[in-house]
């Protein structure tokens, strides 16, 4: 049994084998990350966060055979088939972060697969992978990650606050959707932990943290986030931003 969730395995399962036979030899190991592998699974709200480690660079020949299978799959009619999140990464580039060589096929729910790039957050990523993720396949990640250092864990926190964070307060279009609202709440609690501990949680630990280490006036904003469910009518559109304001002047 890979997890509690009969339904989540029944995908893993598929995605497994299909890697399996589009990869053949260059298939090196499938793990999970994410709240599967922090512990903070939702089966109503969670995105199922895979990694396949390949045994090299995928020429660009077989991406399409990729890309029809992620196809395939998504039509199978599977509950998660659709709310797969997932990057392929040569062993070679996982051991260490080097944003020169940081374009690997990927997809996820709000994009379709291809090749994109990987920021800094993969740092955080990686130590996912490594001190907690689950191996469906192969060897164990701590054979193929480096130990990510709590220095580097805040300079990619750091990085990815006031990159790609910031930039959505200029372009908040994401950010008017509830669900991302809530993910962006916990992110930033997430953040700021990390920053003041030095370690990685899982979103509801963080929540209840900073729910104490911060301003009371976040309170609200933050168990709001933590009781996140699809069209619960709440729009905190203008509260979320002013959130992640606070969190870069922090920072």
């Amino acid at each position: 049994m890979i997890t509690a969730y009969p339904t989540v395995n029944a995908i893993l399962e598929m995605l497994l084998s299909d890697v399996d036979e589009v990869l053949e030899n260059r298939f090196t190991g499938l793990y999970l990350y994410g709240s599967l592998a922090n512990g903070d699974f939702d089966p109503e709200r969670s995105d199922i966060d895979f990694l396949v480690v390949t045994d090299g660079e995928l020429p660009d020949a077989i991406l399409p055979s990729l890309a029809a299978m992620h196809a395939r799959i998504a039509a199978s009619g599977s509950l998660w088939a659709k709310r797969l999140e997932g990057s392929y990464i040569p062993k070679q580039a996982l051991r260490r972060y080097d944003p020169d060589h940081a374009n690997h096929p990927s997809i996820g729910v709000d994009w379709g697969f291809g090749v994109n790039g990987h920021g800094s957050d993969w740092i955080i990523q990686r130590h996912i992978i490594r001190e907690q993720g689950v191996v469906i396949a192969c060897p164990p990640p701590r054979t193929l990650i480096d130990p990510v250092s709590q220095e580097d864990l805040r300079r990619a926190v750091l990085e990815t606050l006031h990159g790609w964070w910031a930039e959505q307060l200029s372009q908040p279009d994401r950010l008017r959707v509830r669900e991302y609202q809530a993910y962006a709440v916990l992110t930033m609690c997430r953040a700021l932990y990390t920053l003041e501990k030095g370690g990685i949680v899982s979103k509801p630990v963080a929540a209840n943290w900073a729910k104490q280490a911060l301003d009371a006036r976040w309170k609200g904003l933050i168990e709001r986030a933590g009781a996140w469910r699809e069209e619960d009518g709440i729009d905190d559109l203008q509260e979320t931003l002013d959130f992640i304001r606070y969190v870069l002047i922090l920072t």
